[in-house]
């Protein structure tokens, strides 16, 4: 697949340089791009992201980023089977647990909340640093509303996190996710209110909580365009489509047949 020339492969992260550096120099530079290309394109073209990942596991498939960005890159494509396999291949050769909360994702997407579930209640999630663990939480809420609790989702989500005033990069996610089960449950107000906390904790917008608030307090966004649109259409252009029309154009038809 084609990288533009502007991609020199420096632009990884040093740790994940470090680990190409058991590759020959070409091959590990070959490598190196092809992962910045996926870390660019996995939000905004998942599938573009998808096939860099397929390159750069071609071509050095005992490394354990590659693994990782080939894990994440199925995982953005929802191919969770793909991706768990990829993730657990990463943790065999690591042996961190980071990849634990995104792992039970996968089970998720499986179908399989079941087993999300025993993995948020293994070892394995005391390893982790606040923000996995915080991961972790929202993963096994999301496994509670798959099997249909409700409540058991949002009592899981209720933490010293969620409760904190300070705002940490999982705050708004995690705000986000309590409202949308509130909201599920039929408790509309309390929603509202952690939708707008939401708001405030999401200063890149990473979520649409300010959509979602918008919808509850029954506010209407009109696109601009479709208004200037509208103000540029010709005057009697919607006439032009009338019965009048209509019989013209029968007079017309009538016409030519007599001259017929």
């Amino acid at each position: 697949m084609p990288i533009p020339e502007d991609v020199s492969g420096e632009e990884i992260d040093k740790d994940v340089r470090q680990e190409l550096q058991s590759l020959p120099k070409t091959l590990a530079d070959d490598v190196a791009r092809n992962l910045v290309m996926v870390a660019r394109l996995i939000d905004e073209d998942p599938e573009g992201a998808y096939g860099y990942s397929r390159v750069a596991l071609r071509l050095a498939s005992r490394v354990a980023a590659v693994r990782e960005a080939a894990g994440f890159a199925a995982y953005a494509n929802q191919k969770y089977a793909e991706a768990l396999a990829e993730f657990r291949a990463a943790r065999r050769m690591t042996g961190t647990v980071d990849l634990w909360p995104v792992m039970a994702d996968c089970e998720r997407g499986l179908g399989r909340p079941e087993k999300a579930l025993d993995m948020a209640g293994a070892p394995e999630v005391h390893k982790l640093d606040k923000a996995g663990q915080v991961e972790m939480r929202l993963v096994a809420a999301g496994a509670r509303r798959d099997m249909g609790q409700l409540d058991a989702a949002i009592v899981t989500l209720q933490s010293p996190e969620l409760a904190s005033s300070s705002v940490q990069p999982w705050t708004a996610r995690l705000r986000y996710a309590y409202a949308d089960a509130l909201l599920a449950a039929g408790r509309a107000d309390e929603a509202r209110e952690w939708f707008a906390k939401a708001v405030e904790a999401d200063r890149d917008g990473s979520t649409d909580a300010s959509d979602r608030l918008a919808e509850l307090d029954g506010v209407e966004f009109v696109d601009a365009l479709d208004e200037e649109e509208a103000d540029e259409a010709p005057e009697g252009a919607e006439a032009s489509a009338g019965p009048d029309a209509e019989s013209d154009a029968e007079s017309d038809a009538e016409s030519d047949a007599e001259q017929d």
